[in-house]
């Protein structure tokens, strides 16, 4: 840092003079700080205007004049965005080895700050606060900028309801080796797209990646994918699905189908729209309608608060794909048969009623999602087992089209998950079951020419199924399956599912 940048600094301290950037702006104080610089609240002499000043802080004078060309390209290009959603960017000045953006005042909290102070927000609030997100990214893509750090940090939310997305290009600015340190990673780890951990350019892709963290952040009060370690953080991001237990119905769908790992069949920003403009329709803390408060069998179950879940409420990640109808919960019919309420708003009439398989359940089954394809109809009491199992180029009657595990451990079943682990209740399971077999299938898993004369329906264990014992040589199962079938029950000649790479 050289000396002048040091008096100015001096300036800033109590008892000195104010701070004056570009012989204009005056610091009248700051607004906060963070990895990337500090934010001051400043005036512009010229006009008369209070503006946000954000002072980037790199490592030393020789990396600022690398960085300076970048920033004014970058940033420059995010200030020309003319969007509502958008904070924007006055100017971009280099002086005495530092670099300013100059940018729209919003005296408001962010998004972070909210959660922090009254936990998780209500759906709907964080719903509409998507809504005006993705807006400004979608401007943003249109005109090929991506934003690269979208986190809760950066979306400042005011009372009247008016969102803000800052920060555009700055990520992109510094990310360059010759301005980091060795080994540094330039953005926010635990919002970090999973193609950008293995190497790849971000993308628009990766943009609606981090929404759907952020919203999961907003809803459930916790990063999904933040751990004790950077290198943990990373590990879960490859790996891991976020198991939501506040957010359902078209909220928990338009955030599961954000956190698609494959961006290329990652939801859609029209299909994230619709969800989301859905979800912040229905009244706050008000469950949508055909959503039951208690089944049959007993009393309701209270609904979990994230605090007393597990500290990694997620699965690991099978391969899945982008979404598309809101999938709802239904009724227990019998113990044994779960139903889809019709009043439920626009139900997705390709979706069929879940049932329970395994001990106790509807079905008997032991399916093998290598070997997808079967002649059998799902019936009570029917066994799917390598008896009906069937190569998928011959006729068949059913297609396991994805499978997903309940818990974080991604595994079908162990000594330790099997006396440790609590089944989460046929409810939760079902609403997990029933939004992931949403998403797959309306997604490029299921071709969109094919779809019409498809339906599809969630296969989920039963509680004794989930509790027999492996040290008993019992096999317990804890993944749920998403099987597809013809409209009319017939035979499908060839695999219907189309495997990604």
């Amino acid at each position: 840092m050289t000396d002048e940048h040091t008096r100015a600094t001096e300036r800033t301290r109590p008892g000195a003079g104010p701070r004056l950037i570009a012989g204009r702006y005056v610091l009248l104080g700051e607004l906060g700080r963070g990895g990337m610089g500090v934010v001051w609240r400043a005036q512009d002499q010229v006009i008369g205007r209070d503006v946000a000043i954000k002072e980037l802080k790199l490592d030393g004078p020789e990396q600022a004049g690398v960085l300076s060309e970048r920033v004014l390209r970058e940033v420059r290009a995010g200030g020309r965005l003319n969007d509502p959603a958008v904070v924007t960017v006055f100017d971009v000045i280099t002086e005495a080895g530092t670099t300013y953006i100059v940018m729209e005042l919003v005296e408001a909290p962010t998004l972070a700050d909210l959660v922090r102070e009254r936990g998780p927000l209500p759906a709907r609030q964080v719903a509409q606060v998507g809504e005006r997100v993705l807006q400004a990214l979608r401007a943003a893509h249109a005109a090929g900028i991506v934003h690269r750090d979208v986190k809760p940090a950066n979306i400042m939310v005011a009372p009247d309801g008016r969102v803000k997305l800052t920060d555009f290009g700055i990520a992109h600015a510094i990310d360059d080796p010759r301005l980091t340190t060795s080994g540094m990673i330039v953005g926010s780890p635990a919002f970090m797209a999973p193609e950008r951990v293995r190497g790849r350019e971000a993308m628009p892709e990766s943009d609606l990646w981090s929404l759907g963290v952020t919203l999961f952040f907003a809803v459930e009060g916790v990063v999904a994918f933040e751990r004790p370690t950077t290198a943990a953080t990373l590990h879960a991001i490859m790996t891991e699905v976020p198991y939501l237990t506040r957010g359902q119905g078209p909220l928990a769908a338009a955030i599961l189908g954000l956190l698609v790992a494959t961006p290329e069949a990652r939801m859609s920003p029209d299909q994230a729209h619709g969800l989301l403009a859905m979800a912040a329709q229905q009244a706050t803390g008000t469950p949508p309608r055909g959503h039951t408060a208690s089944l049959p069998q007993g009393p309701p179950q209270p609904r979990t608060r994230l605090a007393e879940a597990p500290k990694s409420p997620s699965r690991h990640r099978p391969l899945w794909v982008s979404l598309a109808a809101v999938a709802v919960l239904g009724a227990l019919v019998g113990g044994l048969f779960l139903g889809r309420s019709l009043a439920t708003p626009e139900p997705d009439a390709a979706m069929l009623p879940t049932v329970t398989f395994g001990v106790d359940g509807f079905l008997k089954a032991k399916v093998d999602d290598y070997q997808p394809c079967y002649n059998v109809a799902v019936q009570q009491g029917v066994t799917i087992a390598a008896d009906n199992n069937v190569n998928c180029d011959k006729n068949h009657t059913l297609e396991v089209y994805d499978t997903g595990s309940v818990l974080a451990t991604g595994t079908n079943y162990s000594s330790q998950d099997a006396t440790l682990a609590q089944y989460p209740g046929v409810a939760a399971v079902t609403r997990l079951a029933e939004a992931r077999c949403a998403a797959s299938f309306h997604s490029t898993v299921v071709p969109e020419d094919r779809r019409a004369a498809l339906k599809y329906r969630a296969l989920i264990p039963t509680e004794a199924e989930w509790k027999l014992d492996p040290e008993k040589n019992e096999s317990p199962t804890r993944v749920f399956h998403c099987v597809l079938m013809k409209s009319d029950n017939g035979q499908m000649p060839a695999q219907i599912q189309v495997k990604v790479k």
